[in-house]
C-alpha cells in the first residue's frame, strides 16, 4: 500500500515536471514566431547596419520573452496553486474547530488518483476528529454525573449518620452504600491516571522475562468474584509461555480485557482464554460469549471516552481499552476486536 502510494506521488512530480518543460517550449515557440512576424514585416530595421538590427531583435526577443513568460507562469501558477489553496483553506476550517469541513478537488477527483487520496484522507481525518469531539464531548458530560452521582449519596449517607436515632441495619447499609460508592470513585480516577502515566510515556521501561501464561491466570483470579457471582464458565486453554516486557504494563491489560469480557457476558455463559504462538509472536484471545459490538462501533472501541454501552447501563468509565491500546502499541505490539455470532474476539499481538 506504501509502495503505491509512493508510485502515485512520484507519478505527480513527474507531471508537473512535465507541465514545466511544456510551458517552456510554449514560452520559447510563442517568442519565436512573434519575433519572425516582427523581422518578417521590418518592424526593427530602423537602420541600415545589420549589428543594430541583431540588437533590436535580441532587445525585442527578451522583452517578449519576459512579458509572454510572465503571462504563462501567472497561468500555470494560479493552476497549480488552486488545489494547495483549497487544501489550505480546509486545513484552517480545521484549526478553527469546524470538523465539519469536507475537501473536493472537483473533477480532478475523477480524473487523477493522487488527489482523490487526498481529498479522501483528509475526510476522513475531519470525520474522526468530529466524531471524537462529539465522543470527548459526552464523555465529560457522562463523566461529570458519573463523579457527581456518588459524592452526592455519601454525603447523603453521611448526614442521616450523623443525625443519628438509626438502627444497626440501616447503619451498617448506609455504610455499604458510602464504602461502595467511595470505591467507584476511586476507580473512575485510578483509571484517568493510569490513561494520563501511559499516554506521557514514550519509552518502554522495566522490561524483564516472565511467564505471561501465569500471570493471565492471576488476573483471573483477582476478577474471581466478579465472573463467579455470574456463574460464568472459564475455559483456559494454554500452555505455559513466557515473554520479554513490562510486566506491570501487561497487568493492566489483561485485567482490563478479562473485567470487560465478565462485564457484558450474560450470566451462566462462557468466557474463553487461548495463548499460541506464531513465529516470533504470541497471540492472546480473550472470547467472551452472549454479547456482540456491532460494526458500526467496532472501529471506535479503543478511542478514550468511548463507551459501546451507549445506554451506560453498564459501570465503566470508557478509559479502559484506551489504555491497554496505548500499552500494547508501547509494546510494538497489535489489539483488534472481532464480533459476530453472539461472541466477541479480542485478539492482542506481542513480540516475544
Amino acid at each position: 500500500m506504501d509502495r503505491e502510494k509512493g508510485k502515485k506521488r512520484i507519478h505527480l512530480t513527474f507531471l508537473l515536471a512535465v507541465g514545466v518543460f511544456l510551458t517552456v517550449i510554449v514560452v520559447f515557440a510563442i517568442i519565436f514566431a512573434i519575433c519572425r512576424l516582427i523581422l518578417k514585416i521590418n518592424i526593427i530595421q530602423l537602420y541600415d547596419s545589420e549589428v543594430i538590427d541583431a540588437k533590436a531583435a535580441i532587445a525585442v526577443f527578451i522583452i517578449a520573452s519576459i512579458i509572454v513568460g510572465y503571462g504563462l507562469s501567472l497561468l500555470f501558477s494560479k493552476l497549480l496553486m488552486n488545489p494547495i489553496n483549497k487544501v489550505v483553506n480546509a486545513m484552517q476550517e480545521l484549526a478553527k474547530g469546524n470538523f465539519k469541513e469536507r475537501l473536493s478537488f472537483g473533477s480532478l477527483d475523477k480524473h487523477s488518483d493522487i488527489f482523490h487520496d487526498v481529498s479522501d484522507s483528509f475526510n476522513k481525518m475531519a470525520s474522526e476528529l468530529e466524531h471524537t469531539e462529539t465522543i470527548s464531548s459526552d464523555f465529560m458530560n457522562n463523566f461529570s454525573h458519573e463523579f457527581k452521582t456518588p459524592i452526592v449519596s455519601i454525603s447523603g449517607f453521611t448526614k442521616l449518620l450523623k443525625k443519628g436515632n438509626l438502627t444497626k441495619e440501616q447503619e451498617a447499609e448506609y455504610l455499604n452504600i458510602i464504602d461502595e460508592e467511595s470505591s467507584r470513585l476511586t476507580y473512575m480516577a485510578t483509571s484517568v491516571l493510569k490513561l494520563i502515566k501511559v499516554e506521557n510515556q514514550t519509552i518502554l521501561s522495566n522490561i524483564t522475562n516472565f511467564n505471561l501464561s501465569e500471570q493471565i491466570r492471576n488476573c483471573i483470579l483477582l476478577l474471581e468474584d466478579k465472573w463467579s457471582r455470574k456463574n460464568i464458565e472459564l475455559q483456559l486453554d494454554f500452555d505455559e509461555f513466557y515473554i520479554h516486557a513490562n510486566e506491570e504494563l501487561l497487568k493492566q491489560v489483561w485485567i482490563n480485557l478479562l473485567d470487560n469480557a465478565v462485564k457484558f457476558t450474560p450470566e451462566k455463559h462462557l468466557i474463553k482464554v487461548d495463548i499460541k504462538e506464531k513465529d516470533e509472536n504470541i497471540i492472546v484471545s480473550i472470547i467472551n460469549t452472549g454479547s456482540e459490538i456491532p460494526a458500526s462501533r467496532q472501529k471506535h472501541i479503543f478511542n478514550k471516552f468511548y463507551q459501546a454501552d451507549e445506554s451506560h447501563s453498564s459501570q465503566g468509565s470508557g478509559l479502559g481499552l484506551a489504555i491497554v491500546k496505548k500499552i500494547v502499541d508501547l509494546h510494538k505490539g497489535q489489539i483488534c476486536v472481532i464480533s459476530g455470532n453472539q461472541k466477541t474476539i479480542f485478539l492482542t499481538t506481542l513480540h516475544k
